[in-house]
């Protein structure tokens, strides 16, 4: 999808290689450390979303394989939580090792069965994966000092249901802090991407990690509810979409379950005229076209000062051209596949809609592959705060584009939504940013830049957001009974 303009330098193909991971033709659920077929024998396929390609069949959890799980990691539950913390983060530490030493599979794994970029599962994703389980091994025996009293205790057994948008990452976002306080796992992917947490179950037996105390369940939406409903399971953790995580909410209420969520968003990116117009576009386009949009923080909604619109469309549609669409294990590649049929569907409807409501619609020159599930990034502008694409969680490479006059409207529009994840601010003047930033309505606010991210910092949202904070010392309390 490069700009057609003459270039002093052409793109030649840069593929990663396939050949550095060795995909089974099958897998099973990994249960106690060993891997096992489900109790009635059924079974899924996952396909590579850019090729369409059935990469394997897994085998897909039900009810009764979730409670052979929840007993495997009631009954590790009493020797991890016993260790001293020094020997947990032993653990900690060799997860983390071989992640990095594995780095370069897991990232085309990902890739693969995701969809997203090889430059951002390579540059992104696996780093962060790894920084996690460091950094929670060097919490696992100072929890005394993490400010929520003198030796908190685990809570037990740890449900954790994680979307398909960062399947390891969100992986290594609950699973990292869950072990380092104590605690044991029972996992589920989800359904289009369960390979690369199939994957960390071999890393776990790799690193000598003691049986049952993480457990990994592919499945789809009955087994993720069979955990989240199951009587002995303490904790849940749970990121996707709202809808669901409001069936969690209704589900646990009045139960002992502590409870996570980490839900939508449709986070405001606004940018003040003083603001270094390169650089925001940069940003800009980080904040949405990242992952194909597939980010619940993506910076969805453009907020720009009406005195500087024109010059930043101009400026962001002149860069939206020279990104390169295509084969996701191209390191030249930019924007990768969609992740299934299902969601391709979803964001094409939504953008109809936003058609048919009023707004106008701009791509880029993009020519789809023919196999697999694309679509081109998209810029909505003459759109109003009503329109359907200004609201609504699209989940998808599209970018709708408001205007503002004064830091009030600025901030009244920003709030405008039953979201409060995450938004982002571009000034040059530090005060501006201060002030704006203190009277958002959001979880994460970024300065200057956005998707910016690192283990030490919690995340989480507001409103329709969901509750609790995951990352940093906070993302300790989740997993603490702290009463």
């Amino acid at each position: 999808m490069a700009s057609t303009t003459a270039s002093a330098f052409e793109y030649a193909p840069a593929p990663e290689s396939r050949s550095v991971v060795d995909i089974a033709p099958s897998y099973g659920l990994f249960i106690d450390g060993e891997f096992t077929e489900a109790a009635d024998g059924k079974v899924f396929k996952t396909v590579s979303p850019s090729t369409e390609e059935v990469l394997s069949e897994i085998a897909q959890a039900g009810e009764a394989d979730v409670d052979r799980a929840v007993r495997a990691a009631r009954k590790a539950f009493g020797k991890w939580s016993a260790l001293p913390g020094s020997e947990r983060a032993k653990y900690l530490f060799r997860i983390a090792r071989i992640i990095q030493e594995r780095s370069r599979e897991l990232a085309v794994l990902e890739t693969l069965d995701n969809g997203k970029p090889i430059k951002e599962t390579r540059d992104a994703d696996l780093p962060l994966v790894a920084a996690h389980f460091f950094y929670y091994a060097g919490w696992a025996d100072k929890l005394d000092h993490a400010g929520f009293g003198v030796d908190p205790k685990p809570l037990g057994v740890a449900g954790q249901v994680i979307p398909w948008n960062f399947p390891l990452l969100m992986l290594a976002w609950k699973i990292a802090p869950a072990l380092a306080t104590g605690n044991t796992v029972v996992l589920k992917p989800a359904e289009t991407t369960p390979l690369s947490a199939l994957f960390f179950a071999d890393v776990c037996r790799q690193a000598g990690l003691p049986k049952g105390v993480v457990n990994i369940l592919p499945g789809y939406g009955d087994a993720g509810a069979a955990l989240v409903a199951h009587p002995d399971v303490n904790k849940v953790a749970f990121t996707g979409s709202t809808a669901v995580g409001k069936a969690i909410a209704r589900q646990v209420a009045g139960s002992h379950k502590k409870v996570t969520l980490e839900l939508g968003g449709k986070g405001a990116n606004i940018v003040f005229d003083d603001a270094p117009i390169d650089q925001a576009v940069e940003g800009i386009v980080s904040g949405i076209f990242f992952n194909q949009g597939q980010v619940c923080c993506a910076g969805s909604r453009l907020l720009v000062q009406e005195s500087i619109q024109d010059e930043l469309l101009e400026s962001l549609k002149r860069r939206l051209a020279t990104l390169r669409l295509g084969d996701p294990l191209d390191k030249n590649t930019d924007i990768g596949a969609i992740n299934s049929a299902e969601q391709l569907s979803r964001i094409t409807t939504l953008v109809e809609q936003g058609e048919a409501e009023g707004a106008e619609r701009w791509s880029p020159d993009c020519e789809l592959p023919t196999s697999g599930y694309w679509f081109a990034p998209t810029l909505f502008t003459n759109v109003t705060q009503a329109h359907t694409v200004a609201r609504d969680e699209i989940f998808g490479p599209v970018l709708s584009v408001l205007s503002f006059r004064t830091p009030e409207e600025a901030v009244a529009k920003a709030n405008n939504t039953p979201y409060g994840l995450s938004a982002g601010i571009w000034t040059e003047k530090g005060s501006r940013i201060l002030a704006v930033a203190s009277r958002l309505r959001a979880g994460v606010i970024w300065s200057n830049t956005f998707n910016k991210f690192d283990p030490t910092s919690p995340f989480g949202g507001y409103k329709e957001s969901g509750f609790g904070r995951e990352g940093g010392r906070h993302g300790l309390e989740a997993y603490l009974d702290v009463r």
